[in-house]
């Protein structure tokens, strides 16, 4: 049957009204939308909005930013006189009881400030493993085992996510003023996880952030909330917290799957 005239008529007014009433609705919708994080306001503002926001490294949501990491030509800092009085080095070694003949890690070596005193500690039937991403520190730190008598230290050239360690035979991983700089901390610390034997420990020693008056750019210090936060998701189970330092947590982690 065929459309009467009026019946035609109605037809074209309902669509032209539809059009119109699509019109109206697609300016209020662009004049509303919601501005996209990290394309608004001035660059300054763009930047403010981008600190706040939490860094997305792999599955862990940090609420910290990831420092940058202290390059070889900084080196000298490492070894600054005042170092052996804050950090208390031989005290540390001490308090963490590793037996002769152990196997340890040295995660971030630098130019062996700690390495040294770990190769003395396990004993010529022990073995240390130093690990850096960075060349020219494991070069210092060769240099600084010369005619020292060391035959015991092994030194890991790393990459950005996998210190290369050996799976199932370290007994424990020391990490220095380095966690907070670890670009991919849950593949870094997975590989960490599977290296340890079942009853592996893995120590963290980290600037107290909760102190503003350590005078230390807070990129480069940790709460023990921070800490526990992001290891113990990583499968990590915290064990001892050693607080004798006067600038620095001490963390002891074991695997969580493994630990009694």
């Amino acid at each position: 049957m065929r459309n009467s005239p009026d019946g035609k008529q109605a037809a074209v007014t309902a669509i032209a009204a539809a059009v119109a009433i699509l019109a109206i609705l697609s300016s209020g919708l662009a004049g509303c939308t919601q501005p996209v994080p990290g394309q608004i306001g001035s660059q300054a503002e763009r930047a403010q909005e981008g600190a706040k926001r939490p860094l997305q490294v792999g599955k862990l949501i940090k609420k910290r930013r990831i420092a940058p990491v202290m390059s070889v030509a900084h080196a000298d800092w490492l070894t600054r006189p005042e170092r052996d009085r804050e950090e208390q080095p031989d005290r540390v070694i001490e308090a963490l009881k590793i037996p002769k003949g152990a196997t340890v890690v040295d995660l971030g070596a630098g130019v062996g400030y700690f390495t040294l005193r770990l190769a003395k500690q396990v004993g010529p039937a022990g073995r240390v493993l130093a690990v850096d991403i960075q060349q020219g520190m494991l070069d210092r730190l060769a240099r600084n085992l010369d005619g020292k008598s060391i035959n015991n230290v092994e030194s890991i050239l790393a990459s950005a996510d996998n210190p290369g360690l050996p799976v199932g035979e370290v007994d424990l991983v020391l990490v220095v003023d380095v966690y907070h700089e670890l670009a991919h901390p849950e593949k870094t610390m997975e590989h960490v996880r599977r290296s340890l034997k079942p009853e592996g420990r893995v120590v963290l020693i980290e600037y107290r952030k909760e102190d503003p008056d350590i005078p230390i750019d807070p990129l480069h210090k940790m709460t023990v909330e921070e800490v526990r936060g992001e290891l113990e998701p990583m499968g990590f189970l915290l064990v001892d917290l050693l607080e004798f330092l006067p600038r620095q947590h001490i963390f002891i982690f074991q695997d969580a799957a493994s630990a009694p």
